[in-house]
């Protein structure tokens, strides 16, 4: 089994495409952070005055001050946010397929969805490299769409933080 790679990418540093994206995210919002890893985005969230729940199956080394850390194995476990609704919903460098709906259902109506990970190609330049953990062509695209109006999408190779194939996609939920 390979390791989770939301652990090791970037550790500290928030994506550029989460800031690009957060900083549209209007003031004291709930934030959720998906697999969380490190917390670098429930803590770049938190820092601007966000209300940040955070999950993760790992514990966090240290929860950032105005975070709500849940430990979960939310792949073999239940989903912990049921009938639960954010402002903004934040996955990065995690794939698991089956909580698609879970993440869709969990981005309030004006409310953003913001997801980056892995694509198809990157096992060319290393982990992950199983396509379980790799995102066909236009798959975000396909997720969102009838659900999600899609601000930004973007697939394709990337030199930072490492050399990789990312699919990325920035999507609001419309209040009409």
């Amino acid at each position: 089994m390979e390791p989770n790679p939301h652990q090791s990418v970037g550790a500290g540093t928030p994506s550029p495409w989460v800031i690009r994206f957060g900083e549209k995210i209007a003031a004291k919002s709930s934030v959720l952070d998906v697999a969380c890893g490190n917390g670098r985005h429930a803590h770049w969230f938190a820092t601007r005055g966000h209300a940040v729940t955070a999950v993760d199956r790992a514990v966090l080394d240290a929860i950032p001050t105005g975070v709500m850390f849940i430990q979960a194995d939310i792949e073999s476990g239940p989903w912990p946010f049921t009938g639960q609704a954010f402002d903004c919903v934040v996955v990065t460098n995690y794939l698991h397929r089956p909580h698609f709906p879970h993440l869709l259902a969990a981005v309030k109506y004006g409310g953003w969805l913001i997801y980056e990970t892995f694509a198809v190609g990157n096992e060319q330049y290393g982990r992950p490299t199983r396509q379980d953990f790799l995102l066909k062509p236009g798959e975000l695209i396909e997720l969102v769409r009838g659900t999600l109006e899609i601000t930004a999408y973007e697939h394709g190779y990337v030199e930072s933080p490492k050399p990789a194939v990312v699919q990325r996609i920035a999507a609001y939920r419309s209040i009409l």
